[in-house]
């Protein structure tokens, strides 16, 4: 019995053995393959893009006008408030006018003091001239007459001039818009005394209907857009440029598009950049002087190859992508990038149309690992994500 037993546990022994044996060299001889990726990959092709340069921009209406007094006094009284919009003629302040009118009414009396002056020198001429002729009195006389005529005549035109320079002054204190356009920041109260020597405007007025946006361009920016536009001159090379666009402080394009018109005569030392001016069109008044914004200058591409950027990564400050090669096995390759949008690179080399490129799962792929392509196409990522 118990041999019976020691051959039981030895045949069980043995069997453990030869089941272990088998499974080491399972592991250790024959390891399991790892499983092929199944990975979404993508074919390269050209496609028309339109990229965009943008420049920080302060915005101002085309006529800023300050408003100033032409006479010293103190307000009376404002007529308009900060912001409203008004038309040519519209009285915006009046100053207190009464020394003006006291004024007026001084030369108003000099005036006629010099005309019946000038009526009594009249006369004697008058009365003189025939007795000369009769030989009853010298031609002295008449010619002191005559002289006292001339400087009473003198003295009239010098009192109407008076009477015109009290006048002026005294419609100087009725201050009128001198054109249409918003009214600006009024800093002065009723009762405030103002004059020539003030050294703050009453306010500005600012004619919107069309807005200006002055931005910069540095160095390069420069000398890169006299070789992108063709033309002679730079005033032949802006009239080449593209309609520009106008970003908003909140992010939103202005609707209308606006068009580069001029450029500053030379750079600021101090800056190292020169100034452009865009012109938009503000017939509904929704752009006002002091807003500021960035302008956005088209730049678009018939033909370019686009590579989705979560198809890419980088390493050392290089862009790379993964192509599918023969036996669907995967090699890095760097790329040049010429210009980028928000989801995409436009690229300048580094790929061919019609190379595959893997678009996710990036950081699981080494070179020469194999993958299983899931294709899909770039349109239908466009319409996610588009361009």
């Amino acid at each position: 019995m118990n041999r019976l037993i020691f051959n039981s546990l030895l045949a069980i022994s043995g069997f453990l053995l030869l089941v272990s044996a088998s499974s080491c060299q399972s592991t250790s001889g024959n390891p399991m393959a790892a499983p092929v990726q199944s990975l979404p990959v993508i074919t390269i092709n050209n496609l028309p893009a339109t990229t965009y340069q943008e420049f920080s921009a302060t915005l101002e209406g085309s006529q800023n006008v300050e408003i100033r007094p032409q006479v010293e006094g103190y307000i009376d009284k404002i007529l308009v408030d900060e912001g409203a919009y008004v038309q040519k003629g519209t009285v915006l302040f009046r100053i207190n006018d009464r020394i003006y009118r006291e004024q007026l009414n001084n030369a108003k009396a000099v005036l006629a003091a010099a005309k019946a002056n000038l009526a009594n020198a009249e006369i004697n001429v008058s009365k003189l001239a025939p007795l000369v002729k009769e030989n009853i009195v010298s031609d002295v006389q008449l010619r002191a007459a005559q002289s006292l005529y001339d400087a009473a005549k003198a003295n009239v035109a010098q009192a109407e001039a008076g009477v015109q320079n009290a006048s002026i002054n005294l419609g100087y204190t009725v201050i009128s818009a001198p054109s249409e356009g918003y009214v600006g920041r009024i800093p002065f109260k009723t009762g405030s005394l103002v004059g020539l020597m003030t050294t703050e405007p009453l306010t500005v007025l600012s004619s919107v209907n069309n807005i200006r946006a002055y931005f910069s361009f540095s160095e390069k920016d420069f000398l890169e857009f006299k070789e992108k536009f063709e033309g002679g001159s730079i005033e032949e090379k802006i009239k080449q440029m593209p309609e520009v666009e106008l970003v908003l402080a909140d992010g939103s394009v202005y609707p209308q598009k606006g068009k580069v018109e001029i450029v500053s005569g030379q750079f600021d030392n101090s800056k190292g950049t020169i100034s452009f001016r865009a012109s938009f069109p503000n017939a509904n008044g929704l752009l006002r002087s002091g807003n500021s914004g960035r302008i956005r200058i088209p730049d678009a591409a018939p033909a370019v190859l686009v590579v989705p950027k979560e198809a890419t990564f980088e390493l050392q400050d290089k862009v790379f992508v993964f192509t599918v090669g023969k036996n669907n096995t995967v090699l890095s390759k760097p790329v040049i990038v010429a210009n980028a949008t928000s989801n995409y690179y436009l690229l300048k080399s580094g790929l061919e149309p019609g190379e595959k490129i893997v678009y996710s799962g990036l950081d699981r792929l080494k070179d020469g690992a194999a993958i299983q392509p899931q294709p899909m196409t770039i349109d239908s990522l466009l319409k996610v994500h588009p361009l």
